[in-house]
């Protein structure tokens, strides 16, 4: 990446933040492209995402945080629940070795920026979800999205989501395609 992977989630989350601020007071519960999801809850989910970060980057693993943050999340105030939450997991990325950590994931350790570079495309994703479930078209971030798209295309994909199968189609149309939306 030659954008930092620290610097990409934090951009992503910023991108996701605007669109999360966003949101009307009647909008909350809203169909999103993620099946069987409205808004609070992938909301609740990125904001679910982010509370674990400062947790698992100080060594503990999945199984320590166990349920903590379990069930609604969010309560009287959307915005602000993922703004603190968004806020917190970017502070956890900043120690300057936190690249070199291990993160203990339910399914094993992995290298911090692989845990990193994974909430990275999920936020950057879930923004243009959020966005299209309120009815906003968004322009996300090109470099970020070029930065998803390498990323994407080095992982182990199954081969109905390769970015390969969409050629012709712009990065972000691709990308979606790849994740599952239609853009």
């Amino acid at each position: 990446m030659t954008v930092g992977i620290r610097e990409a989630y934090r951009r992503a989350l910023d991108g996701c933040a605007a669109q999360v601020q966003r949101v009307g007071p009647g909008q909350w519960r809203d169909p999103t492209p993620c099946s069987g999801w409205d808004v609070r809850t992938l909301v609740n989910h990125l904001v679910q995402e982010c509370l674990f970060v400062p947790e698992l980057l100080s060594g503990r693993s999945v199984a320590e945080v166990g349920d903590l943050f379990e069930g609604d999340l969010l309560g009287d105030d959307p915005v602000k629940a993922f703004d603190v939450a968004a806020a917190a997991a970017v502070r956890a990325t900043a120690p300057p070795d936190v690249l070199g950590r291990v993160v203990r994931l339910s399914f094993g350790d992995v290298p911090c920026e692989e845990y990193l570079t994974e909430l990275f495309a999920d936020a950057l994703i879930h923004t243009w979800d959020v966005a299209t479930a309120v009815g906003r078209p968004v322009r996300l971030d090109p470099e970020l999205v070029r930065l998803c798209t390498e990323w994407f295309a080095g992982a182990e994909a199954d081969d109905t989501q390769a970015l390969g199968e969409h050629p012709g189609t712009d990065p972000l149309t691709r990308l979606l395609a790849a994740w599952g939306r239609h853009g």
